[in-house]
């Protein structure tokens, strides 16, 4: 086996397709964005060099700022339900005397394969301000609170952010429930034996020693957030007035409605440089000690 690793040209070898796949797929096109970002083009002719005008042009346009900001909320809003809420189902179904546990399991999975149409679509029905279901529940309780979500500039952004952390909330409950399970139990009975009662030993000793995994989720969360699209362009078609707008939608409406290919690229660039800063700053600042167990 020493033999086999020591065996430069045998690793190289196996590693190439791999490299190469992910040159042509992630890192040309990823150089194709910052390349393109320095010219005038309207993505059919060949294009103007104009150097950094258009990084000029983004910040100073108060629509990336607007689109910034919301990406920031859109970010924390999805990270906190789905990881919050994905600890708490998880630490449950990990408990053995619960029943039901594989129905469970399953049914906090489904919105995850479901079409993000479908779900944005249920979502739309729940938020109508007529006949919608979250506005009904409200009526039934004898509350007389009524609220056009989508509608109105200070929720949109937190309606449609709901929507992306329901949908992809199992997807981090199964993360964390495969971490929770595979801690081995005396850890937890040590510190029942302390007199640590149930949940406490969870934040005590499981959330400690799932910090690996919650650095994993909290990359996936925000940089998922800040590269959201899809919930947008179906629910508020960026609106009302440009309060869903995102980096994302930015670039799509620069590019695709306008034809303004080169200052589309441009809010692309600066989002990857921004996904890059926000995953490397995680990876410092979370879990620096591995934790073996």
């Amino acid at each position: 086996m020493n033999k086999f690793l020591g065996n430069k040209t045998a690793i190289l070898l196996f590693t190439l397709p791999t490299i190469l796949l992910f040159s042509v797929i992630v890192m040309w096109p990823t150089l194709q964005v910052f390349y393109r970002s320095l010219y005038d083009w309207n993505g059919l002719t060949e294009g103007t060099f104009i150097g950094l005008d258009n990084y000029k042009r983004l910040f100073e346009d108060r629509l990336f700022y607007t689109s910034l900001k919301n990406g920031i909320i859109f970010a924390a809003v999805i990270a906190v339900l789905q990881i919050g809420i994905g600890t708490v189902l998880a630490l449950t179904i990990s408990n053995k005397m619960v029943r039901g546990r594989k129905f469970l399991r399953i049914s906090y999975f489904i919105p995850v394969v479901l079409s993000v149409t479908v779900v944005c679509q249920l979502w739309l029905a729940m938020y109508n301000g007529e006949y919608g279901l979250i506005n009904k529940a409200f009526e039934a309780l004898g509350i007389s609170y009524r609220q056009d979500w989508l509608s109105n500039g200070d929720t949109a952004i937190y309606a449609v952010a709901v929507v992306n952390a329901w949908q992809n909330m199992g997807y981090h409950f199964a993360l964390l429930l495969a971490a929770a399970n595979s801690i081995p139990e005396q850890y937890l009975e040590a510190a029942k034996i302390d007199g640590a009662e149930k949940w406490k030993a969870h934040w005590k000793v499981t959330i400690p020693l799932m910090s690996e995994t919650y650095k994993f989720c909290l990359v996936l969360a925000i940089t998922g957030g800040l590269n959201a699209f899809a919930n947008m362009q179906i629910m508020t078609g960026g609106g009302p007035g440009t309060d869903t707008y995102t980096l994302t939608y930015m670039m799509y409406r620069s590019a695709f409605r306008v034809g303004e290919y080169g200052y589309g690229t441009t809010a692309a660039a600066f989002l990857i440089i921004e996904c890059l800063i926000v995953t490397f700053a995680i990876n410092r600042l979370v879990a620096r000690e591995r934790i073996v167990y």
